[in-house]
């Protein structure tokens, strides 16, 4: 069975920094891509970050280029979201996805429905 467990998110200062964790269990981190998204209150899941599956390359959202950073540990089958800088505009609450990868070439996901797998999300709250 497939399952993610988001972490790590709370309240933090306009400015500072927060590392939310995906521990992944049930798949082979290898052969998905893992993606990163955030909801907002009365706003649509918004996807910042994407891992791909091929070679564990990344990509960002606008929103999150220069900010924030998607790592992994493969040995723990951990995704991280390292954000930095944080703004208030950043408070949501922030998911992990994973789907099945497509072979032959680094893919990155975006859309929500793009993703078979979803955590239950963490609270991040970014106040000025």
């Amino acid at each position: 069975e497939v399952q993610l467990v988001e972490s790590g998110g709370g309240l933090v200062q306009a400015g500072g920094s927060l590392r939310l964790s995906c521990a992944a269990s049930g798949f082979t981190f290898e052969d998905f891509a893992i993606g990163w998204f955030r909801q907002a209150p009365g706003k649509e899941r918004e996807g910042i970050t994407c891992m791909s599956s091929s070679d564990s390359s990344t990509q960002y959202a606008d929103s999150a280029k220069g900010r924030f950073t998607m790592s992994s540990d493969h040995a723990k089958n951990t995704v991280y979201l390292q954000m930095n800088s944080l703004k208030p505009e950043d408070t949501a609450v922030y998911y992990c996805a994973a789907r099945v990868g497509l072979g032959g070439g680094s893919f990155y996901y975006f859309e929500p429905e793009e993703y078979d797998y979803w955590g239950q999300g963490t609270q991040v709250t970014v106040s000025s």
